[in-house]
């Protein structure tokens, strides 16, 4: 028997037996903050997390090193599917003697027993069979933003994550950091509210700007690398691809079948704390204003995207526009003040520096009462314009400071110790929100969303692709857990 299928079927074997046990009624039903810690049991106080890392280059090898960084880890296995690449040498050269694998379900075969918690540093579409099989085994869960590429993977893993009742986090970093207390103190002493609209942007240069998208197509094939593991990077997409360059290292983000544009790559950092406290949960209709360089093979030089929330409670509907693109950008409120030096608070990205660009990426937050100007990540709010920012001083609360960055975060909740502050009840419905996005990008059009049946309803297409293509053979297990 091929070592991949011995792994799948011990994987199914294992996975029925978890159910069967996830089954039971949870031993653990503490609560921190209002919100239900994992059943799973949390590793020791005094232990740290045996963790398993998917994903060693680009960003998931920062996602390794601020782990390892927070010294409540071991790392104990890695995984990548190329393990000779460039980017993914510095990682191994750190953690030299720790078990190596470029196939994941391997690696959770050998290992499982040996790990606690694991990491999905990989594309968005590879996300999801990496979280529903480390669930389904106990394993507590750190995936990158966006959590899924279709809506459907993502309400699967929020599924998950009751049915396994183990730790999650989105990796939306700047949602354990200032902009978040922030946010969460001025909505709870009553600064921010009545919030009608939002605009949010993103205006820097984008990998595929300047592809000629009037004769868009596939890259041509060439030859697969002799350390990259091409079959299984494809995971469980359907549609394969030859081999070309611009598929990895990034460059999987710029195309429909992969990534998610702009929109998934920027917007978790930037609308994340508003969807929480404003109680957003899911758009009622999206439409695509604009979309300059559209084609049907990867993302538009440029993209003006409307959501419509409805009203919750006591608060007024609002409406969220997304802008993207260089030359696409919003108008400012007047008062709103200089944007010429790039916001500290962004992290460099891990293939270099964000580009300054001509409005730096961040959001406009207009209430009945008063307007706000943040940016991204972790930067925090400010009122606009000056005079009113002086006049409301003395009023504003005081905000705390984070007990605990976002990876601390996770492996405290790993723990028993702290909640997870993105975990997927509250980062699947806002990553859903950019898959909605992305249907209306794709399809270039308005579509109307039942929020109670979660069914595009005027658009049969984008309502199939809610789900998507079916999964290739040997991968349908993942959508059955």
């Amino acid at each position: 028997m091929e070592p991949k299928e011995a792994s799948r079927r011990s994987f199914l074997k294992n996975a029925a037996a978890i159910s069967a046990v996830a089954a039971l009624p949870t031993l653990l039903t503490g609560k921190v903050s209002g919100a239900q810690l994992p059943a799973t049991k949390p590793v020791a106080a005094s232990d740290k997390v045996n963790l398993a890392c998917c994903g060693i280059g680009n960003q998931g090898g920062s996602d390794v090193k601020s782990f390892y960084k927070t010294g409540l880890c071991n790392i104990v296995a890695l995984c990548d599917v190329d393990m000779g690449a460039p980017h993914t040498l510095e990682i191994l050269k750190m953690f030299p003697d720790v078990p190596r694998f470029q196939d994941f379900r391997v690696m959770m075969d050998k290992m499982g027993s040996q790990i606690d918690a694991v990491t999905a540093g990989v594309p968005d579409f590879a996300h999801f069979p990496i979280v529903m099989h480390a669930m389904s085994m106990g394993k507590h869960i750190f995936t990158e933003k966006p959590m899924g590429r279709t809506f459907n993977e993502v309400e699967l893993m929020i599924k998950g994550a009751k049915k396994y009742k183990v730790a999650t986090q989105m990796g939306n970093q700047g949602h354990s950091e200032a902009n978040y207390f922030q946010f969460k103190a001025w909505k709870e002493a009553g600064i921010i509210k009545d919030v009608t609209a939002i605009t949010a942007h993103m205006n820097s240069a984008r990998r595929w700007h300047g592809w000629d998208f009037k004769n868009a197509k596939y890259p041509e094939k060439q030859d697969i690398p002799a350390t990259l593991d091409w079959e299984t990077w494809h995971m469980t997409t359907k549609l394969h691809h030859d081999y070309n360059k611009d598929y990895i290292n990034g460059q999987w983000r710029c195309w429909y079948d992969f990534g998610m544009g702009a929109l998934g790559d920027w917007a978790a950092h930037i609308i994340d704390t508003a969807h929480e406290f404003l109680d957003l949960g899911l758009p009622y209709e999206i439409d695509c204003l604009k979309s300059e360089g559209y084609n049907t093979y990867f993302y538009p030089q440029s993209t003006t995207l409307l959501f419509k929330f409805p009203k919750r409670g006591e608060m007024p509907p609002l409406e969220i526009t997304w802008y993207d693109g260089v030359n696409n950008v919003p108008v400012v409120p007047e008062g709103y003040g200089s944007s010429a030096t790039l916001d500290p608070n962004i992290p460099p990205a891990s293939n270099g520096k964000i580009q300054p660009s001509k409005l730096n990426p961040g959001k406009i937050i207009y209430s009945k009462e008063l307007t706000f100007k943040g940016g991204s990540h972790g930067s925090t709010l400010s009122i606009i314009p000056e005079a009113k920012a002086k006049e409301m001083a003395s009023r504003l609360p005081e905000v705390p400071k984070s007990p605990s960055n976002h990876y601390a975060n996770f492996l405290k909740g790993c723990k028993g110790e702290e909640i997870c502050r993105s975990r997927f009840e509250i980062a699947g419905p806002l990553s859903q929100v950019f898959n909605l996005g992305v249907l209306s990008q794709q399809l270039k059009t308005k579509l109307l969303f039942d929020r109670e049946t979660k069914q595009i309803t005027n658009n049969k297409i984008a309502n199939e692709l809610l789900v998507g293509a079916p999964p290739r053979k040997g991968w349908e297990q993942y959508y059955k857990l």
